[in-house]
């Protein structure tokens, strides 16, 4: 009816607010309808929960679901809600079971509960555990790894801890002052190093520990001068020999934990695989430990060269090191209890094809379909080129029983990683300008994996007719 310029004009101009809003609103019910099917059609399923304050003060509690789809183990976002009072125990559940009746959900088909340490998510009592057991007395929590790795990596011991203080105070007098962060940038460029700037270290970000004693490390020299210029009294430290020597320990050990907190990271990662990280960061830790013992600290780099290229004593820095690694041990079996019997409980499940005594802990009637699925050289050429959950469901279809029982192992989320991965998302969305919005269908169809059904979308919709 009118040329391509007014036409290409017209594309321009943006629809109405209420009209985004609705189709946004629309396709978040669409989206949460389809995962609600998918969970009501696998019989069984797990959360994953976690709570944050976001910008305007307001709690948000935010559940992902993992479930068995046709031929894999999905997980996907199922609600953002915002609660109304308090965040108890009591209150997380009754949005939860609430949002559990609008969908005609049953939490006796809820077999597993992943999310952090907080009391008001573990209290047996008043806690959310507390009030799911009293409708499913068979439900299984579970706490979350990545936040448990945390745990057992932040106690130190006081001449550690007072090295990392110390190192925390230098960076924030050259980063948190303007003119000190500009100066020290230029001091940096004037001797050609690769880095500019330090770090800022916080405990809420886990990995940042071992980023910033790393980058303060590789920049001693150039921190020193700049420390000596400006009269600070902890230029001293980075004089002393010993001093250099437990920070490099510190960058170090830190490093190798940041690689194993990456490692833990990820999305549709089964429990098991994070069990065997966990295990096999631990038998690293006893293994430098014995090292130790004989005066090796090899497996610390930045630590045996300050050593090799200094005179300070080996004996008392190894005996603190030793001292460290033995510490952590401790912790990690503390927090990791319940990980090397279950772990080796499930060996049948990672691999079936190996007959090992995991598989005596079977009842009868499984463990005659497992020697049969051990002979069977089809299934055998699928796991080779399959991920074991796609597998299992694929054994599921020509040994039920046992498929089903393996899938149920695999089917708990090992932690609350895609809820720390969405929080980041809710703060991209909901910002100080935005501070009144509901997110939670924005946040469902931003990190949606399933794609809206936009033809029956556009059915259920009318057409606007010509006036």
């Amino acid at each position: 009816m009118i040329d391509k310029k007014a036409a290409d004009a017209l594309k321009k101009v943006p629809l109405s607010n209420n009209t985004v809003s609705r189709r946004i609103n629309d396709i978040s019910v669409n989206i949460i309808g389809q995962v609600v099917n998918k969970i009501k059609l696998a019989g069984q399923f797990a959360l994953q929960l976690d709570e944050m304050t976001d910008v305007s003060g307001e709690a948000q509690l935010l559940s992902f679901v993992r479930y068995k789809d046709v031929s894999d183990i999905n997980e996907h976002i199922l609600f953002c809600k915002t609660l109304p009072g308090k965040t108890t125990g009591e209150e997380l559940f009754q949005v939860i079971d609430s949002f559990f009746k609008e969908h005609d959900l049953q939490w006796k088909t809820c077999s597993h509960i992943c999310t952090d340490g907080a009391a008001a998510m573990t209290g047996r009592v008043k806690g959310l555990f507390g009030h799911v057991k009293k409708v499913n007395p068979d439900i299984k929590w579970m706490h979350c790894i990545i936040h448990r790795e945390a745990l057992a990596s932040k106690r130190m011991s006081p001449d550690l801890s007072a090295v990392m203080d110390d190192a925390v105070k230098i960076i924030n007098f050259i980063q948190s002052r303007p003119l000190n962060h500009r100066l020290f940038e230029t001091l940096c460029h004037e001797n050609g190093t690769e880095h500019d700037q330090l770090l800022l270290h916080t405990d809420v970000r886990w990995l940042s520990r071992g980023e910033t004693l790393l980058r303060l490390h590789e920049l001693r020299n150039q921190v020193f001068v700049f420390l000596t210029e400006h009269l600070h009294p902890l230029a001293v430290e980075l004089e002393d020999a010993k001093w250099v020597a437990r920070l490099a320990y510190l960058a170090d050990v830190f490093t190798k934990r940041n690689e194993l907190n990456l490692s833990l990271q990820g999305k549709e990662s089964h429990i098991l695989k994070l069990y065997d990280k966990v295990q096999g960061f631990t038998k690293k830790l006893k293994l430098w430990e014995r090292k130790c013992d004989g005066g090796d600290v090899s497996c610390f780099p930045l630590l045996d060269a300050h050593l090799a290229t200094t005179d300070v004593a080996r004996g008392p820095v190894v005996k603190l090191v030793q001292a460290h690694l033995s510490k952590l041990c401790t912790d990690f079996s503390h927090y990791f209890q319940d990980i090397e019997n279950k772990s080796e409980r499930l060996d049948w499940v990672r691999n079936p094809f190996i007959v090992s005594e995991s598989s005596n802990s079977l009842p009868a009637r499984l463990q005659e379909p497992l020697m049969e699925l051990s002979s069977d050289r089809g299934l055998k050429m699928a796991y080779a080129e399959k991920t074991l959950t796609e597998f299992w469901c694929d054994v599921e279809k020509e040994y039920p029983e046992l498929g089903k029982h393996a899938l149920i192992e695999l089917l708990p989320f090992g932690s609350t990683y895609m809820c720390e991965v969405t929080f980041s998302a809710l703060t991209h969305i909901k910002t100080k300008q935005r501070n009144r919005l509901d997110v939670e269908t924005s946040l469902v169809t931003a990190v949606s994996t399933l794609p809206p059904e936009l033809s029956k979308l556009m059915k259920d919709k009318q057409a606007q007719v010509s006036h």
